[in-house]
């Protein structure tokens, strides 16, 4: 984890850092830069850097400095700018934070650490595929990072069960089965943007009377599981970024993310595989 916590140095070292000059610095690319430390980290980089700058700007205001002098150091355009960001992750103005008395939130620095424990072995394998088709039901929500995204829950619940059904006759490529599918639409990679979810199957040609969208040619990692759901599930998309992504040389590319997953009839354990496209370093 030392390149994690050298990235987490170099933001500290400069709060205005934008991520594209922090992905090169560190290397990368942007993307897999996003993807990989809201993954690990369980919060957005755009988000961990703004709640470190409000965190800082807390404590100059209580030292004695304008706001507007706080608001332009820690690149607001104006002092109203700075006030309702302010507003929204502390809870108070900054006029009230220059107060001893204040509560007032925290974003402490990160600091990745290695955690060696007998997990299971990770089985995964790597997939060139040719193009192919998503065929099914799409749908607009927004991105939530932890807890059950209720938007999701509910479409799922609307969708017509015969046409589910009816849906899985014209799975003839891979991934088998339903698929649980999630591209963001917004470059923000932010809690509360647009998430586009798709149940879908995938399709070698358009399936007329649903959404379709073309998924280009490219390689795919493809991770397997077996056990107890949801736990086994949510372990796999963390092993994927804690321990495969780091020791092999692939980058999460952009496209969708497929989940396939069948669940036991108690409920209780269930198969799934992941698909995450990639490109090669």
């Amino acid at each position: 984890m030392l390149e994690w916590n050298q990235i987490i140095q170099e933001i500290e070292n400069d709060l205005e850092l934008d991520v594209e000059q922090l992905a090169r610095r560190a290397l990368t690319t942007e993307y897999h830069l996003r993807r990989m430390f809201s993954t690990l980290a369980g919060v957005t980089l755009t988000t961990y850097m703004r709640n470190r700058r409000l965190t800082l700007a807390a404590l100059e205001l209580r030292a004695g400095h304008s706001v507007l002098d706080v608001a332009i150091k820690y690149g607001y355009g104006s002092s109203e700018a700075f006030s309702r960001s302010f507003r929204q992750f502390h809870g108070v103005n900054p006029s009230v934070a220059r107060s001893a008395s204040a509560t007032l939130s925290s974003q402490p620095q990160l600091r990745f650490n290695i955690s060696v424990k007998g997990v299971k072995k990770l089985r995964f394998r790597i997939v060139e595929k040719d193009s192919f088709y998503l065929s099914g039901f799409r749908t607009h929500v927004n991105l939530i990072f932890e807890g059950d995204n209720q938007q999701i829950i509910d479409f799922e619940q609307s969708l017509d069960p015969q046409r589910k059904a009816a849906l899985l006759d014209h799975n003839d490529v891979e991934p088998q089965g339903a698929l649980s599918i999630s591209t963001e639409i917004e470059n923000q990679h932010e809690e509360g943007s647009t998430l586009e979810y798709w149940h879908a199957v995938a399709t070698s040609e358009p399936v007329a009377g649903y959404d379709v969208t073309e998924v280009p040619s490219g390689m795919w990692v493809v991770f397997e599981t077996e056990g107890k759901f949801p736990e086994d599930i949510q372990q796999m998309w963390a092993d994927a970024a804690t321990e495969w992504f780091p020791a092999n040389p692939y980058l999460w590319a952009p496209g969708p993310q497929l989940l396939q997953t069948a669940i036991a009839p108690d409920g209780s354990n269930a198969q799934a595989q992941l698909w995450i496209p990639v490109t090669p370093i």
